[in-house]
Formats: C-alpha cells, sequence, structure tokens
C-alpha cells in the first residue's frame, strides 16, 4: 500500500505546475525596478472580476474582467469595475493591518500598478519577481495572463513577453485570494492569522539571454576540517541559454580565488578548495563575496562557509558539538499588528533573539521574508526554516503532496546560500498514521535531494502516558534530529510536572526540543498558581529549566514558544486573549515579561 501511494504522488505531481520555474536567485544582485509601493485595490468577495455570473471564468478578452482596462472608450461604454487612487494598499504589506474594514477579511482582493518601463538593454529578458503572495495569486499583464502561484510565504517568477511589456502605459493587475481550503497548505486550521495580500516585495528583473538563474558553493558535505587550509567545496552553477555560453567563473576577491569551469550543460558543476579561511558561526557570522559571471551576466552573493552534521548523539557546527539556545517566531511585528517584511524588521525580531541569549531562532510555522535569513547571516543567528504543513493538511492526496513539495523546493531554492540556515523542516504537529508517515517521509526525501547539506527534522508531538513522556512516533526514523513539542505544565498538568518527568526516546539520537511555553497576559498578576500571570508563566519557565538540566546528553537545545505575542483566531479568551496567542516572553507592546529573564539566564549558563 505504502509503495502505490508513492507511485501515486510521484506521477501526478509531476504534471501540476502553479508557477513559471525554476526561480531566478539572489534577486538582490541582479538588476531590478521595484513596483512597490501604493497600489490600487477592489474587493471582490464574490469573486466577479474572476467569474462571470454563471460563475465561468472570463475568457482573457472578456471586457468585463478586471484584468482588462476599466477605461470606457466613450460616454455609453458599461465599465462595472474601476480602480482608483481613493483605494490603495501599499506593496508589500497585508491587507489586514491597513484598514479596519480588512481586519477579518478572508477573500479576493484585486491590486493595479500602472509604471512605464524601458529595458537597459534592448536584447534583455524581463522577468516579473514576486517575494511572496498569500494565498492563491493570478497575474495579468496589459490583459494577458502571465501565469499562477499558489502558495504563501515562497517567491515565484514569471518571464514577461517582449510582446506584452510597453514603454508607457502598462497596467499590472494581480488577484490575491486567501481564502482558507481544506486542500491547500496550510489547510483551514490554523493557530495563527491568515494575513492576505501582496506581503514581500515586488520587481521587475533584467537579464540577458544567456544569465546565472542559480548557484551554490558550501564546504563539501563530510569535509575532515583539521585546520582551516585547503578546505574542499563544492556546488554547482544553473546557466539558462547554456548553449551559448563558453564558461563559467568563480571567483573570491577576497581569498584571491579564481576558478574557470567549461559550460557543456545547464548545470556546470563546481569543486575545488580554498586555502586559510574563517568558517561562519554564531560567534564569527564571517561572510565572503562569491562572484559568479558567465561573460553575459554576473552576479554577487555573500556566502559563509560552515558545515553541520549529525554525529552519534550529537550536533556538530564545524565538527564540534552545538547546544542550540533558540527561540521560535512568527513573521509578525505585534507593535502594529502586521506581517514584518522589511529588513528593520529582522533586526528588530533578531535582536529580541540576541537580547534573550539565542544562537537559533526557529521560523515557525512558514518560510520567513528573505530578510529574514539574510539578517540571521549576518548577524551569526542559526536557523530552522520550514513549511507550512501543519496539523490537519490531507495526507492522502497526491495534489496536497505536490503542493507541499513545490513551497518545499521554493523555500530551499531561495535560501540554500544562507550559512545561518542548518534546518530544513517539512512540518508541525501532523497526526501519527501511515498515510502522512509517507507524505512527510516523501518530503524528507526531496529536501534532501535539493540539500543534502543540511539536516531535516519536524516538530512532532509527545506521547504522554502515565507520568511517562514517550518520543516514538515513526518519523522519527528518518529526520536528522528528533525534534518535539512538548508543553508539561501547560496542556498536561501543572508546572511542578516537571521535577517527575520521565522521557523515552525511540530513537538514538539527538533531540531539540521545539517548542515549549506557557500563556500569560503582560502586566497581570497573581501567585504562580494563578493561570494567565506572570507569575505562573515564570513558574513553568524556571520548573522547564531545571528539568532541561537533567535532560540525557543526546539533548541538543530547544526553541520555545515563543518570542512575541502575535494574533490568533483561535485565542478568545476575552479577558486575556482576545485574538492574540499570549505565550510569548515578549507583549503586544514589546514589553518583556518576567519568564524572559528566567530563560536568559539559562541560556547565559548555557553560552558559558
Amino acid at each position: 500500500m505504502r509503495s502505490l501511494y508513492l507511485t501515486v504522488i510521484i506521477t501526478v505531481a509531476s504534471t501540476i505546475v502553479y508557477a513559471q520555474t525554476p526561480l531566478i536567485t539572489n534577486i538582490a544582485g541582479r538588476k531590478t525596478t521595484s513596483l512597490n509601493g501604493k497600489w490600487q485595490y477592489i474587493i471582490d468577495p464574490y469573486g466577479t472580476g474572476f467569474y462571470d455570473y454563471r460563475f465561468l471564468e472570463r475568457k482573457e478578452n472578456d471586457r468585463e474582467a478586471y484584468w482588462n482596462t476599466d477605461v470606457p472608450e466613450n460616454k455609453t461604454d458599461r465599465k462595472e469595475h474601476k480602480f482608483t487612487d481613493e483605494y490603495t494598499l501599499n506593496v508589500p504589506g497585508d491587507w489586514n493591518s491597513q484598514a479596519e474594514k480588512f481586519l477579518y477579511y478572508e477573500g479576493i482582493v484585486w491590486y493595479k500598478k500602472s509604471f512605464d518601463f524601458t529595458k537597459a538593454n534592448s536584447t534583455d529578458k524581463v522577468y516579473l519577481y514576486f517575494g511572496a503572495s498569500n494565498y492563491e495569486t493570478d497575474v495579468y499583464l496589459n490583459g494577458k495572463k502571465l501565469g499562477k502561484h499558489k502558495g504563501g510565504f515562497t517567491p515565484f517568477n514569471f518571464e514577461v513577453p517582449d510582446s506584452v511589456l510597453k514603454a508607457t502605459g502598462n497596467y499590472l493587475v494581480v488577484k490575491v485570494d486567501n481564502t482558507r481550503h481544506k486542500d491547500e497548505v496550510p489547510t483551514v486550521n490554523t493557530d495563527w492569522w491568515n494575513y492576505g495580500g501582496i506581503t514581500r516585495d515586488v520587481q521587475l528583473v533584467e537579464v540577458p539571454p544567456a544569465f546565472i538563474r542559480d548557484f551554490t558553493l558550501q564546504v563539501q558535505k563530510g569535509a575532515a576540517l583539521k585546520t582551516m587550509k585547503n578546505v574542499p567545496v563544492e556546488g554547482w552553477v544553473n546557466v539558462k541559454d547554456w548553449q551559448n555560453t563558453r564558461e563559467v567563473t568563480v571567483e573570491l576577491p577576497e581569498l584571491k580565488i579564481k576558478k574557470i569551469f567549461p559550460v557543456t550543460g545547464e548545470r556546470v558543476n563546481l569543486r575545488f578548495n580554498l586555502p586559510a579561511m574563517q568558517l561562519w558561526s554564531p560567534q564569527t557570522p564571517k561572510l565572503y563575496t562569491v562572484v559568479v559571471s558567465n561573460g553575459a551576466d554576473r552576479i554577487e552573493e555573500k556566502i559563509g562557509f560552515r558545515t553541520i552534521e549529525v554525529a552519534g548523539k550529537q550536533v556538530l557546527l564545524n565538527g564540534k558539538p552545538l547546544f542550540m539556545r533558540g527561540i521560535c517566531m512568527h513573521e509578525e511585528i505585534p507593535q502594529q499588528i502586521r506581517r514584518a517584511y522589511s529588513k528593520q524588521d529582522a533586526l528588530q525580531l533578531l535582536g529580541y533573539a540576541k537580547e534573550l541569549g539565542c544562537n537559533m531562532v526557529r521560523l515557525a510555522h512558514y518560510p520567513h521574508n528573505e530578510n529574514m535569513s539574510r539578517t540571521a547571516d549576518s548577524m551569526g543567528i542559526l536557523v530552522w526554516s520550514e513549511i507550512p504543513v501543519y496539523w490537519t493538511i490531507d495526507f492522502t492526496s497526491a495534489e496536497v503532496f505536490n503542493k507541499a513539495r513545490t513551497q518545499l523546493t521554493e523555500m530551499i531554492t531561495r535560501d540554500r546560500n544562507r550559512a545561518s540556515i542548518i534546518i530544513w523542516s517539512v512540518g508541525n504537529e501532523t497526526p501519527v498514521k501511515p498515510a502522512r508517515t509517507a507524505f512527510m517521509r516523501n518530503l524528507i526525501s526531496a529536501a534532501k535531494s535539493l540539500d543534502s547539506t543540511r539536516l531535516v527534522s519536524a516538530a512532532l508531538e509527545v506521547n504522554y502516558q502515565a507520568g511517562v513522556s514517550k518520543i516514538d512516533d515513526p518519523l522519527g526514523e528518518f529526520v536528522d534530529i528528533v525534534s518535539f513539542n512538548e508543553y508539561l505544565g501547560w496542556y498536561a498538568g501543572l508546572p511542578d510536572r516537571c521535577r517527575t518527568a520521565q522521557w523515552e526516546f525511540a530513537y538514538d539520537k539527538p533531540f531539540f526540543i521545539s517548542e515549549t511555553g506557557a500563556e500569560t497576559l503582560y502586566g497581570f498578576h497573581g501567585d504562580s498558581l494563578t493561570r494567565w500571570s506572570e507569575e505562573y508563566q515564570e513558574w513553568y519557565y524556571r520548573e522547564q529549566v531545571a528539568m532541561f538540566k537533567r535532560m540525557p546528553e543526546n539533548f541538543a537545545g530547544l526553541s520555545p514558544w515563543l518570542l512575541c505575542d502575535f494574533r490568533s483566531p483561535r485565542r478568545n479568551n476575552q479577558t486575556f486573549q482576545e485574538g492574540w496567542n499570549n505565550k510569548g516572553l515578549i507583549d503586544q507592546q514589546g514589553r518583556k515579561k518576567k519568564a524572559f529573564y528566567v530563560l536568559k539566564g539559562y541560556y547565559e549558563e548555557k553560552g558559558l
């Protein structure tokens, strides 16, 4: 039965494509034109701009389709849609935080951006790149459909035909629909706010016909780093229109390295040694400029070189034992009740983590903005990056698997050169059953085929039984590090239950506590037994820390739930929640709760 299921997934998944692939990477290092700023919008809860009155998708030249011009030909021309500057939204940005009428809105919003554009070089190709848009996105330029994408947290791009793009008077129309559906990833049931909109940058990217679409370079897997001299590195360069490219050059100017490789196919394999160098780590987040060129195209990227692996019961970073002092975080700025998107937002959130004493963050429960991973690179913060395979998606569906695998591919493609990312996660708290295990095992295999240099994990659940906490999920056999979410003292008894907790592990691997936490409202005080009080959360963390100190030797770290309070429509205690999950160590106004300092003290001790 299992083999049949896997075959069906592979067969069906290969036929479903939601956006043009493969993805262009290193957008920051290319010639771009930003389309950020004010966009006009129309709220369309019935999908009138997309469907006719028989609920059939409108044809491309349908005058009433919202992707076609809203300008009447004459005074008798009937137009039943109109974009205007009286109704605008900021891009990037979620719509929920920009007007009160959007607060709980889930559905379709049409965006329109008018612009002029002239290519720097007449022979260049132009791509339209979206950092992310939640969730289902249909893109039209000057009345022509460029394509469609599903997934709210990963980038996508479309090539823009020369016949469509104009020097003046372009109008880009984007239909964004954040409606939740059972057969999507994530599904209808989540514990975070479903922010809708074009939430990340939109850019036009200019490249020559034969351009470097993607590349990667990292320390060779399994390399013995006894010294920092002659370090073997390997990777590849992906060249578009490779038939017109003779060679690829890779340079690291600081190390006086210049290597030339012949081009005999779309992918050019790289392998060479680096001289005396400094490895990337949280203590020394050294980044080297890497220049890749092919004559027509030249891109630069900042890359840190390091190794991450499991050896026996330990996680090793650059060959040395690593204890991850982590924290979970959502991509949200609580003080402004909005989706985070900018470098400044990343600096704020990662700055909080640094102050807490963290050397690692778990980005929950979806890939965060590229600004986050790039900032983590420069700040020296390790990263767990995850796709939103969350709780109860349809694990029997080949189409759902394809959606998950597509998001996994887009996440890894975008961030494979980020030294900070050491763990790819394929999901969170998924129910134990055969179909789910096959589904997740396939995702793990896909992650390893896309990137064999990092660890792969998933946040599992604890099996609480008569005083014994068992970690026996069958998925543990396939992950590199066994990670689980435990809430002894919040969802299971009181915090003093930690004192008698017994742990049983079915797998002889390093283990990681991917979540633990208790909810409290900042400023509400009582004794330690009073739920929702700061004192209860403080007690919870004191008991948890004491338990951590008694954990077995294969305890590799933790990422408590979580850094900051965040919005969630599941949290409806009108006294203590009011639509917020308040398990944060920092509250909605950026104020630190008492438990912040308990965890900070533990991390300071572990960091010695």
